[in-house]
């Protein structure tokens, strides 16, 4: 299947509302508007290709670069590929895919987590707390937590948007995993108040680190039980 091929697929699968929402949320024009289940199914039936992946988030198209993320293999990558990827992608749902099924498999990622802790780049800086907040959940050893608090209680207030979602998350995992650095955690988000009015559909936890932080370990204390 080439890229002509599959982009007349998506284009065949477009749809109005979906289209409508990317916009809201930050996409551009070079989109279709295609169903996130219908992309899926489309990476199940194309399989592993990752010179078809490349070729793919060439076009910018962002359910072409979503797709790309499916089919990749990150293991052919490199840093520098990588980080071309993150940079040239503005819209979230695309960042996120990349993180999740790219980056986090990447076997290097820890020596671009620690570049992109000091970049002036907001998608690699949004990618680099992306990391760390993984790191801190799974693999926290050789982390400094009250370090990375400091940065957090300092930098979020007048990070970009897209990098105090990331920050945001490993201020709040440091909270849920850490009994020690908890009240401090909190204390954060009380104080610095991001994210606080943000709406929340019926049944999902606000991203407002002291909710989120109380309600997770509530959750763990109750699975204790």
């Amino acid at each position: 299947m080439t890229v002509k091929e599959i982009l007349s697929q998506l284009e065949a699968l477009s749809n109005e509302k979906v289209r409508a929402h990317n916009v809201k949320y930050g996409a551009g024009d070079n989109q279709f508007g295609v169903k996130m289940g219908d992309i899926r199914t489309l990476a199940n039936k194309i399989k592993i290709n990752h010179p078809l992946a490349l070729a793919l988030w060439d076009t910018g198209n962002i359910e072409a670069r979503l797709l790309a993320t499916l089919i990749i293999k990150p293991t052919d990558l490199t840093n520098d590929v990588i980080e071309q990827m993150v940079k040239s992608e503005r819209f979230s749902q695309v960042a996120d895919w990349l993180y999740s099924y790219v980056i986090k498999n990447y076997p290097d990622k820890e020596t671009l987590r620690q570049k992109w802790m000091s970049t002036d780049d907001i998608m690699a800086a949004r990618a680099g707390w992306s990391l760390t907040s993984g790191r801190v959940a799974r693999n926290p050893d050789g982390l400094d937590l009250s370090s990375l608090l400091d940065r957090i209680e300092k930098e979020m207030p007048l990070a970009a948007p897209e990098v105090q979602w990331t920050m945001n998350s490993t201020l709040a995992t440091i909270g849920i995993n850490f009994p020690e650095h908890r009240k401090r955690a909190i204390e954060i988000g009380e104080r610095l108040g991001v994210y606080r009015d943000y709406p929340v559909s019926k049944g999902c936890t606000s991203p407002f680190a002291p909710i989120w932080i109380n309600e997770m370990v509530g959750r763990q204390e109750k699975s204790k039980k």
